[in-house]
């Protein structure tokens, strides 16, 4: 679709870091507002209509000390008609304003007004609200362990469309722990947020109306179960190069596509060093010649260019061993190690991080059997559901506060969900294969190997776990700091908005007085 755009012909933006319009003892106060605005993604590319936090694609990068609070005043003035497809035909939207908005802080544990609950959307200026709105400005407490998160639209079932059109940034929580560790720092530690699109050829964004093959009498626009750019943008630019000194740098990979996961691999066949996941530093550094990294997850990576003066390398996405000739994709973005060392490099890769108490040793309140299950709605098209159940069905998962709980997804479905738990950071228990041609029979499950323990780089906290298909993907959960409403989903957006996506509520033994009822 897109037009061939020449690779690594720009250079690498940095998101600016967003700047309070206040600070005191308390902590900090931000506005953000989204609008539409046109921003040129490639050289070759006349300038393309977003949607953005701050006018801007990514947004800028907020960052914050552990601890810090912060208040946000999200500020929708965006145009009241979408410049997307939507398809009105399913969660009732089309008895809701088309376009509306609400921010989640991803990896953050936040309280239930603040989260971004689907269904807490607005309209511009605040004029229409959704049945779950309780705020205009959020709080974020950042009372947890350092970590690059990011930030997004969640707005009940346009979400695959509003990130699309640019609603995405990161967010990055510091902590002491990290300053005294002497990672790479200031100007070597870089937020890389992965994102893919496909463009038309007047630089607009192309997102497809309609499934590959439709059914007949499909509603138009319709919903479509995944969707694959042909182009890689990184910080908002296409294929775009990176020029650095011989040293060691800080990466801090969000993968912010719809549906893609990537195969990072460097092709100067160098190593990556891992010291954090979505929650943080892991226990100790873990070295990687491939990253495989899933909708929503974040990998933080140290890349030692040491010694490669004069080098070309590039940042490779592995297709696999037959990948189409016309397949673009293979590409992320090039570092070209031609700068002069401006001091000596006094960071380290320590062996050692920090300390993950592990959450086997809690007592376990509950234990959950949670199904990821593909069917087929009255049009016939591709529906995917959690546990069987729609995003309208009363809610069935109520951990309680404090709580630790272990959720056993049990992927039916031939292929990996990115499984996103908001409020909360995991830890993986492990993943067992069952016999899924036997299961499609009778229902049964059948193991076909013993359980496997999570790999090293995914050992740590976690808030999105691959589910991988044919297995029993087992997490032990602590259900706190807060109590209320919130959900987890398949952080494939095509799959969250239709229709994978389910509430649950932690429950407050001592809030008797309130009603947490099935609504």
């Amino acid at each position: 679709m897109s037009m061939e755009l020449e690779k690594f012909v720009d250079s690498l933006p940095i998101m600016n870091k967003l700047k309070p319009k206040e600070r005191n003892s308390k902590g900090a106060y931000y506005e953000v507002t989204m609008n539409e605005f046109k921003q040129k993604l490639h050289r070759d590319l006349p300038p393309t209509q977003l949607w953005g936090y701050n006018s801007q694609f990514p947004g800028p990068t907020i960052e914050v000390d552990r601890g810090e609070y912060a208040k946000v005043l999200w500020k929708n003035n965006l145009p009241s008609k979408h410049f997307l497809p939507v398809d009105k035909s399913f969660h009732h939207l089309e008895h809701l304003p088309e376009v509306r908005t609400v921010t989640h802080l991803h990896g953050g544990e936040t309280p239930p007004g603040s989260d971004g609950f689907p269904e807490a959307w607005f309209t511009k200026d605040f004029s229409e609200v959704g049945d779950s709105f309780e705020r205009k400005v959020y709080e974020y407490p950042n009372n947890q362990r350092g970590a690059t998160l990011w930030y997004h639209d969640h707005a009940m079932g346009i979400t695959r469309l509003n990130v699309y059109a640019g609603l995405a940034g990161t967010y990055i929580i510091r902590d002491q722990e990290e300053k005294r560790l002497k990672l790479p720092s200031g100007a070597y530690d870089i937020p890389l947020m992965i994102q893919d699109r496909t463009f038309n050829e007047d630089g607009s964004l192309f997102y497809p109306n309609q499934p590959n093959n439709p059914a007949e009498n499909l509603p138009n626009p319709s919903v479509t179960p995944f969707f694959l750019g042909d182009t890689i943008l990184v910080n908002g630019k296409v294929w775009p190069f990176l020029e650095v000194e011989p040293r060691k740098y800080r990466f801090r990979i969000v993968n912010g596509s719809n549906t893609r996961a990537y195969q990072l691999q460097l092709d100067s066949g160098q190593e990556f060093y891992q010291i954090g996941s979505d929650g943080g530093l892991l226990s100790k550094t873990v070295t990687v010649d491939t990253l495989s990294i899933e909708p929503a997850e974040r990998m933080d990576v140290i890349i030692d260019f040491s010694g490669l003066s004069g080098q070309t390398i590039h940042l490779k996405n592995d297709l696999g061993p037959n990948p189409d000739p016309d397949d673009q994709t293979g590409d992320v973005m090039q570092f070209r190690v031609n700068k002069p060392l401006s001091e000596k490099d006094m960071s380290r890769i320590p062996r050692s991080l920090s300390t993950i108490p592990s959450l086997k040793n809690e007592q376990i309140t509950g234990i959950r059997n949670l199904k990821l299950v593909g069917t087929t709605d009255s049009y016939g098209r591709t529906l995917l559901l959690l546990d069987n159940k729609k995003w309208m069905d009363p809610v069935s998962e109520k951990p309680l506060l404090n709580s630790t709980e272990i959720w056993s997804l049990i992927n039916v479905t031939n292929f990996s969900h990115p499984i996103h738990i908001h409020l909360v950071q995991f830890q993986i228990l492990d993943r067992r294969p069952f016999d899924l041609e036997r299961y499609n029979q009778d229902g049964q499950i059948i193991y076909t190997g013993p359980a496997r323990p999570p790999l090293p780089n995914e050992s740590g906290w976690k808030d999105t776990v691959t589910a991988t298909p044919g297995e029993i993907t087992r997490l032990i959960i602590r259900f706190a700091p807060f109590s209320g409403h919130y959900v987890w989903h398949c952080h494939i957006l095509e799959h969250e908005d239709y229709d994978m996506m389910r509430p649950f509520i932690v429950i407050d033994p001592k809030d008797e007085d309130k009603s947490f009822g099935d609504s």
